[in-house]
């Protein structure tokens, strides 16, 4: 289904089970030029089994990001949280406007499907999502590990969320599942 479009540049939203095998194959070939070889299979799984916010200029396939289902724990609840993973945009598209047209996607998906959004964030990606109203969450963050609960200091000012249905305490405690990987 496209959710947008604006010439011959337009954003589609599909499963990953609707995408075609060299769909996905381009993306994380994508994937891979933008984070240059750093975006690890682990990486590469996180973004699966969700919904995949493609931008194309033609037939190129110049941006992705997708929205994946995580639980997280958050003032004594548990949360169905919208989980972005793998936001990118071809060096040579950047600037354009095609990031905010991914996350705007992402974002829809998040308001009518989750109780928050949440994504991990590095310093380039930051300026986008603070101009679209992401917080960076301020209290501790925790995983749920097969060890138990265990404090991510780490990434400590990396995560950010989006309030959707659930009310928030920002300063509060935030836990995520757990998964292989990086697990923010």
């Amino acid at each position: 289904m496209k959710v947008r479009q604006r010439g011959p540049t337009h954003v589609e939203l599909a499963h990953t089970a609707q995408l075609e095998p060299a769909t996905l194959a381009g993306a994380r070939t994508l994937l891979d030029t933008v984070f240059t070889g750093e975006l690890t299979d682990d990486d590469w799984e996180h973004a699966l089994g969700g919904v995949h916010a493609l931008v194309w200029e033609g037939e190129e396939l110049i941006g992705h990001a997708s929205v994946v289902m995580r639980r997280m724990l958050h003032g004594g609840r548990a949360l169905r949280c919208g989980y972005v993973e793998a936001v990118a945009v071809r060096a040579a598209h950047q600037r354009r406007g095609h990031g905010g047209a991914l996350m705007e996607a992402v974002e829809r998906v998040i308001h009518g499907a989750y109780d928050l959004g949440a994504l991990g964030g590095t310093d380039e990606g930051a300026p986008l999502y603070l101009r679209r109203g992401w917080q960076v969450w301020q209290g501790p963050l925790f995983a749920l590990t097969p060890d138990g609960v265990v404090r991510t200091s780490d990434v400590d000012g990396a995560v950010y969320v989006l309030q959707s249905s659930a009310p928030l305490d920002l300063s509060g405690e935030l836990t995520c599942d757990w998964r292989d990987g990086d697990v923010w």
